[in-house]
């Protein structure tokens, strides 16, 4: 019985996060970019009174005894599927329909990577996230531009006052992983390369695999509501049957400690 209140609480624990993990999905259901994350756990260790395979002394046991001990979380797993597309009125609104990341250079010079590309453009003419961090390669826009255009292929292209021509500022160029999944969440929207993800692998838009740039949109996050609701609903019945056998088990033990002799 005792053990039953152990292997209980590991349940209600492993609740507890998965009802977190939805919690902050359903938090970032209006992130830009943001993609959605959900739980994997694995059974605790048994323990064996009778292992299966033992000699009963005229044949072999065809199965044995053995109980579990609970449950541990193992991974929390981000989900890179696509989200939907919002259309919007800004020339630095930029979308990437399939693989890959934008790449920004943070303050302290490292390198970080993000599905959002709601990017500005700041006093010196550099493109930016809203947080001052410079898009690599750094584009620098011209202080009499009238029109910015960037082709699928991530080329940016820029009309200027009296120029009726446009000129070429340069290429947006992507980044993508092996496992992206490895990547650390910096928050702002940003994630970091890890060994677990490996090294970053850049390219043009388009090519060997990378998606496209999608101008004057922006890739919406790729959480479900209804199925964010259903797993709560899932995690909230869970945890109370965890914390009913929590009840049972303790009042078995009250039983056993009003036994008269």
């Amino acid at each position: 019985m005792m053990r039953a209140l152990a292997t209980a609480a590991t349940g209600l624990e492993a609740q507890q996060l998965m009802v977190d993990v939805i919690a902050n999905n359903l938090a970032n259901v209006s992130t830009v970019g943001f993609k959605k994350s959900f739980a994997e756990f694995q059974d605790l260790m048994y323990q064996t009174a009778k292992a299966p395979g033992t000699s009963t002394g005229i044949g072999l046991l065809p199965v044995g005894i053995q109980v579990g001990l609970g449950v541990r979380p193992v991974a929390v797993h981000r989900v890179f599927q696509q989200g939907s597309f919002q259309i919007t009125n800004n020339s630095l609104d930029l979308a990437i329909e399939g693989d890959g990341f934008f790449q920004v250079t943070l303050a302290n010079g490292s390198l970080a990577f993000t599905r959002a590309g709601s990017f500005k453009i700041d006093n010196e003419g550099r493109v930016v996230t809203a947080e001052g961090d410079l898009l690599t390669p750094n584009i620098i826009v011209p202080d009499n531009t009238t029109t910015i255009n960037v082709s699928a292929e991530g080329k940016v292209f820029a009309v200027t006052t009296g120029t009726p021509e446009p000129t070429e500022l340069g290429t947006i160029l992507l980044a993508r992983f092996l496992n992206p999944a490895g990547l650390n969440s910096m928050g702002k929207n940003l994630l970091q390369a890890t060994l677990a993800s490996g090294a970053s692998i850049p390219g043009e838009p388009g090519l060997e695999g990378f998606g496209t740039i999608a101008q004057s949109r922006l890739e919406a996050s790729n959480v479900n509501i209804a199925e964010e609701l259903v797993n709560m609903i899932v995690a909230q019945r869970a945890y109370e049957i965890n914390s009913k056998a929590i009840q049972t088990a303790d009042e078995m033990i009250a039983t056993v400690n009003n036994l008269k002799r």
